[in-house]
């Protein structure tokens, strides 16, 4: 289950005054927080000018005001090409990060929508989440930075990011206490945000944007063509996924590699949580849970720790959090893809993966293969994977489920209970696979 649809701990009063001062969005009325989400905490604000998403990037991980900003134009190209996104709103400066007191924020449209989970779409409605993900993965390869794209390649905006002094992506090692979901941290701010001037780079792309997207048919038009195009090739080898606490920080210089989780290291972890349970008094129902699945974990683990997947597979731009409680939809059709502050370069079909085990998870820990059937056969056809590399997907994530403990270290290291209610039915979702992995796999490249 998703990291980032955890509750907060606890709420905190944005400075509105200062804030819609930035805007010419009128006056508070109310501001109600949003109960989901975990990086991050939301708001509902009502004005004397309508009802905006007010975000206060309260993660330190992701609250860099540069990498906000970058963010920011990445879902404003992806909205000139007709994704389903909510640009944040300009500020009087036309900033789209206000800083007050030390923390960012960003003004969003509302979307009235509500969240989908796989149980609750047809299996046609589950083919067009994964064709939207594979537009997804296709269009942010036209509009982000392009180096590790193999020689002759077109797309992206590499020598505008270079020119405005954002460094280039680099993917990182997970290692433990991070994990594939999270994205890139992006170094000083550019041109543009150190002199308040847009720069070179910045007249060419809005001179270039203008000239490609005059009107939003257009716009459209061109995203439902994404829906056949493959997506570029590229020839960097992926990050490695990981086995515990999510979303530890990364740094752009660090190297990219591709280990997978170490089962040496799996092993002193489970032996580190049986002795945590063991301490925890009074012994309760979830202890007991805790217990058996560590154990149970620890044996399919020495039965299958020859698996262990190989480095491999192509990386690119990836949402990084894709999941029921990051999608809107109004009626039957997505209407905003939110929560962008994972974006980076990672394994674009994990990440294909990864989200299907999220959408289509049964209370019982079991997944609707059907429809992860329909949803995988839609997103090959749109980003251009092939069969083996949805098989090489599974394989990797199916391992990564085997070294997750994020949430019991969450419980038991750090006492934070939020995420209990997700533990039954992921940790069961682990040993199904691996008694079902060729079901599995099959659902994914037939």
């Amino acid at each position: 289950m998703p990291r980032s649809s955890v509750p907060p701990l606890a709420s905190h009063a944005p400075p509105l005054g200062a804030l819609l001062r930035q805007y010419a969005a009128g006056s508070a009325l109310t501001c109600d927080p949003v109960d989901q989400g975990l990086l991050n905490r939301g708001y509902r604000l009502a004005t004397t000018r309508g009802d905006y998403f007010l975000k206060h990037h309260f993660d330190p991980e992701t609250a860099d005001p540069a990498a906000i900003a970058r963010q920011h134009r990445a879902t404003q190209r992806l909205a000139d090409l007709g994704v389903p996104v909510a640009p944040p709103l300009p500020g009087r400066d036309g900033r789209t990060v206000a800083v007050v007191g030390g923390h960012a924020y960003a003004l969003h449209p509302w979307i009235d929508g509500r969240h989908r989970h796989g149980g609750q779409l047809s299996t046609v409605q589950c083919g067009r989440l994964g064709a939207l993900l594979g537009v997804v993965h296709a269009s942010l390869e036209r509009v982000m930075p392009t180096r590790g794209r193999a020689p002759g390649e077109q797309g992206g905006d590499e020598r505008e990011d270079e020119a405005a002094g954002q460094p280039a992506p680099q993917a990182v090692p997970a290692g433990r206490g991070r994990t594939p979901e999270h994205g890139i941290q992006w170094g000083q701010a550019g041109h543009e945000e150190a002199t308040g001037r847009p720069g070179t780079a910045a007249r060419r792309r809005d001179a270039t944007r203008q000239s490609r997207f005059t009107d939003r048919s257009r716009a459209h038009t061109f995203a439902e063509a994404l829906v056949k195009t493959p997506v570029p090739r590229t020839t960097v080898e992926p990050p490695p996924p990981a086995d515990a606490r999510p979303h530890a920080p990364r740094t752009a210089a660090e190297p990219l590699q591709a280990l997978s989780a170490d089962p040496a290291d799996t092993f002193a972890l489970i032996d580190d949580l049986l002795a945590r349970v063991r301490r925890h008094r009074p012994t309760d129902a979830f202890d007991e849970l805790a217990r058996h699945r560590l154990l149970e974990r620890r044996t399919l683990l020495e039965q299958h720790a020859d698996r262990r997947p190989p480095p491999g597979g192509s990386v690119g731009w990836v949402h990084g959090d894709f999941h029921p409680f990051n999608l809107l939809y109004k009626g039957d059709a997505p209407a905003a893809i939110v929560d962008w502050d994972r974006l980076g370069v990672q394994p674009r079909v994990e990440e294909a993966v990864r989200a299907a085990a999220i959408f289509f998870v049964r209370p019982t820990g079991t997944l609707d293969l059907p429809k992860a059937r329909a949803y995988a056969c839609a997103y090959r056809r749109t980003a251009g994977a092939t069969p083996s590399e949805l098989a090489a997907a599974v394989h990797r994530v199916w391992w990564e489920r085997l070294n997750d403990f994020w949430m019991l270290r969450w419980h038991y290291e750090r006492g934070d209970t939020r995420a209990d209610s997700q533990f039954p039915a992921a940790s069961a979702l682990a040993v199904w696979w691996t008694r079902e992995y060729d079901a599995v796999r099959e659902a994914f490249v037939d």
